[in-house]
């Protein structure tokens, strides 16, 4: 019986914290509990309660890590590859223009010297290069 009430105590920090680790202590719990149902004795159910939560913080703890991942956030330059941005001054292949990207003006060249781009055209930004946005 105590180690339902351990493990009903284990779930109610893995409710409101969200830690997945009081789920598994408590798993481990319940596993002391049936080792006390099929008649183990203390040092049984003690060894059963370390031994399944050992393991479940051992093994799932990694692989749910790894699942649950941490967005990358772009941030600076990085932050404004794939962004479109208006023409302000004509872009082609000899020449760079301006576009506006983000609220800046920035100097912007063609990624293929070919294309021509005109003023209030859209064009999509593919990289920086220093204070150089390559628009396609």
């Amino acid at each position: 019986m105590w180690w339902l009430i351990a493990a009903v105590g284990l779930g109610i920090p893995l409710v409101v914290t969200a830690m997945p680790e009081f789920g598994m202590l408590a798993v481990g719990a319940v596993a002391g509990a049936v080792t006390a149902a099929l008649r183990g004795g203390t040092v049984a159910q003690f060894l059963a309660f370390a031994a399944v939560s050992v393991a479940l913080i051992a093994v799932v703890r990694p692989i749910a890590n790894r699942h649950r991942g941490s967005p990358q956030l772009a941030s600076g330059i990085d932050a404004l590859k794939g962004k479109t941005a208006t023409v302000l001054e004509r872009i082609d292949g000899t020449d760079g223009g301006r576009i506006k990207l983000a609220g800046e003006v920035w100097s912007a060249r063609a990624l293929d010297d070919e294309q021509i781009y005109e003023v209030g055209q859209k064009v999509d930004v593919v990289e920086i290069e220093g204070a150089t946005a390559v628009v396609i």
